[in-house]
């Protein structure tokens, strides 16, 4: 049988070179007219607009199977399997731009021209679910078939904007004036605080789509939460320095425990909510022992709060503390007070 390589010319048109098995002389080499598209399943697969003349009996698409993946300069890669007639190993780039990211795809623009030069350009959209890696990278998941997964890793430094959002920026030059244009993805979501030396930022918590960073440090003062981080890139000898500030303010909620609220980019407020360990101290301020509102497990943070900070129900549990005979009362996971 004749195995077929696959390659993409500057244009974003697939190559098919078919190769002998019992010569070493090159095959019939073609390029198809036609556009890439992603299937349910992220399959790769090129739709043939014209086939040659003398390919009466070439196919109308051609399906694709491999493994999804990024550039160091954020192009789609896709590395080809050892499959039926495809060689293995072959990598095909497709040229074009990261249009767009939600909570379970990211969207990619790419650009084909004819022989007519008639350019256009179409969206492929993966579908998946985010993630961060041991070093702190944002990295997307490719859903693949029977809960297989492939990487797309962002290797860059994403920051946080005012509106305590996560974004990412790269850089990329232009193929015709050689121009350099930054490209800017907002991510959006929420952040949250379950385990300890760890802080969340939430894209879909029904996906389980979420980053998951590892921390070095956590500061929670009475009005911000500041936690520093490193990520490490694949092109630099040491991590990157990340600060994550979440600036709010805290309330004490009857039946629910402690809350932080920080207002997002869209005026939404969104509740970060903590059980705890809670005493009144001899300098007349409120400390707090935190722990996860999940299963009141110990997170490593104590925080001092003043009474002036607590308001509505805060000053009813402040009552309350002065009214128990027990040096700690426990807040939050199904706790009432």
């Amino acid at each position: 049988m004749e195995k077929v390589k696959y390659g993409i010319d500057p244009h974003n048109k697939l190559i098919i070179e078919e190769t002998k098995r019992k010569t070493k002389l090159p095959g019939f080499r073609r390029i198809l007219d036609g556009k890439f598209k992603v299937n349910k399943n992220n399959t790769l697969i090129y739709h043939i607009k014209s086939p040659l003349p003398h390919d009466i009996n070439a196919p109308h698409q051609v399906k694709l199977r491999g493994r999804w993946s990024l550039t160091e300069n954020h192009s789609l890669r896709f590395t080809l399997d050892k499959w039926r007639r495809q060689t293995f190993g072959d990598q095909l780039i497709l040229r074009g731009d990261i249009t767009d990211v939600n909570k379970n795809s990211v969207e990619f623009s790419v650009t084909t021209t004819t022989k007519d030069n008639v350019r256009s350009t179409h969206v492929l959209k993966l579908r998946g679910r985010w993630q961060a890696d041991k070093h702190n990278r944002l990295i997307f998941m490719v859903k693949k078939e029977h809960q297989r997964y492939d990487t797309l890793t962002f290797n860059g430094a994403w920051q946080i904007n005012k509106n305590h959002e996560i974004i990412y920026q790269y850089q990329k030059a232009r193929l015709i004036r050689k121009l350099k244009k930054i490209h800017t993805l907002t991510l959006k979501g929420y952040w949250d605080i379950k385990e300890k030396m760890r802080v969340s930022y939430v894209i879909d918590r029904n996906t389980n789509s979420a980053f998951d960073f590892r921390t070095r440090l956590a500061i929670f003062k009475d009005d911000y939460i500041k936690y520093a981080i490193g990520i490490k890139l694949s092109r630099r000898p040491g991590p990157v320095k990340q600060t994550i500030t979440l600036f709010g303010r805290w309330k004490v909620k009857k039946n629910v425990g402690l809350v932080f609220e920080v207002k997002y980019g869209n005026r939404k407020i969104q509740k970060i909510v903590f059980g705890a360990e809670v005493k009144i101290t001899n300098r007349d301020t409120i400390l707090f022992k935190l722990k996860n509102n999940v299963d009141n497990e110990d997170i490593g943070i104590k925080l001092e709060l003043g009474h002036k900070i607590l308001k509505g129900d805060g000053q009813a549990f402040i009552r309350l503390l002065k009214s128990k005979r027990e040096s700690v009362v426990l807040i939050g996971a199904g706790l009432k007070w």
